[in-house]
């Protein structure tokens, strides 16, 4: 596959400014979305994208530092590094209105025909090609989040990857389309979730992770020992259904959810936990976390108005920002599982 043909920039080499670059002037010195292809000693690349959403940008602060340290001297292992939405970067947005979510266009996309997802699946057979050892999605979220890693296969090899980040991993299949999703039917995959964008300690978990990947020279084949792992599974995803309203702040709305509902995130809550109140008559879509085939049931009951937690889950994700709603989701429903996949 040449990358002359390539509907997406390819580079071997950085442009001048790009290691000092904010995230909203990657647009005066990128052609556009852009995929770096760097030599390393190790000819089987670690694949790193970066700005999948514009305002998520540790993950490019993370590998402007590690570049700056290795370019001159060498990297240990090849890397493809992808820097995706540049535009939305300029505007501090997750996606303009006239895109796609840049992580709903790969492989496995609901919209295989869309020039972006055109644009993800030739970098995906370029990746291929190359043979890439592994694969790192990174992202920034909305909410109080713990850092953990997403990965789609309960495989030792995917849990040793998300072990370089963190002991917290979550089993997804959904949504689909996205980045991580994608690549785990080519090698090692994950999404992580770096707590909020411009962070510190956001960006320099990210760079000892890729310093981590780059440096690893096999994945084991045995899974590790389980009180090394905190193992859960998306079982549902929670989302306000269209044409309702909602609010943060008291102000009157279908859902008026908790001023602090984020802080739940990643706790293990009990039956009658409170969401905020809901205008009588309408209810929380309830959407599969596994499958297109799974029916997640239903989780909250709404009685006096309230909504309250009808059975055990661990919300993640939940955020206060209505975009980051609008655009995805409010939040995931999640249990523990075992290692063989088996709810805990």
């Amino acid at each position: 596959m040449d990358a002359i043909d390539a509907p997406c920039a390819v580079m071997d080499r950085l442009p001048a400014g790009f290691l000092d670059c904010p995230p909203e002037k990657l647009i005066d010195i990128l052609p556009g979305p852009t995929l770096f292809d760097f030599q390393g000693h190790d000819p089987h690349p670690l694949f790193v994208s970066t700005l999948l959403h514009g305002n998520e940008y540790s993950g490019l602060a993370a590998m402007q530092s590690v570049l700056r340290r290795h370019i001159e001297r060498g990297l240990p292992r090849s890397l493809l590094f992808f820097v995706g939405n540049i535009r939305a970067a300029a505007a501090d947005l997750r996606t303009l209105p006239d895109q796609l979510d840049y992580n709903r266009v790969w492989p496995g996309t609901l919209y295989p025909d869309d020039p972006q997802a055109i644009q993800a699946r030739w970098i995906y057979h370029y990746a291929a090609k190359r043979g890439v050892f592994a694969s790192i999605d990174i992202h920034n979220n909305t909410g109080f989040n713990p850092h953990y890693a997403c990965i789609k296969k309960l495989d030792p090899k995917f849990i040793s990857l998300a072990g370089l980040f963190s002991r917290i991993v979550v089993h997804s299949q959904r949504p689909v389309g996205t980045h991580a999703a994608a690549f785990a039917d080519l090698c090692p995959a994950m999404t992580v979730e770096c707590g909020k964008a411009g962070a510190g300690s956001a960006t320099q978990h990210a760079i000892e992770l890729v310093e981590a990947a780059l440096s690893i020279s096999h994945f084991p084949d045995h899974p590790p020992a389980p009180h090394d792992v905190d193992l859960l599974r998306t079982y549902a995803i929670v989302k306000p259904p269209k044409g309702t309203s909602f609010s943060f702040d008291g102000t009157q709305a279908d859902f008026m959810f908790c001023a602090d509902i984020d802080h739940l995130n990643f706790s293990e809550l009990a039956p009658g936990v409170s969401f905020g109140k809901a205008r009588a008559g309408v209810k929380l879509d309830i959407l599969p976390g596994e499958g297109e085939e799974t029916a997640p049931g239903e989780y909250f009951d709404y009685a006096d108005g309230e909504i309250r937690l009808s059975r055990p889950a661990i919300p993640a994700m939940l955020t206060v920002d209505p975009r980051a709603v609008e655009l995805d989701c409010l939040c995931y429903l999640m249990h523990r599982i075992g290692l063989d996949g088996e709810r805990a």
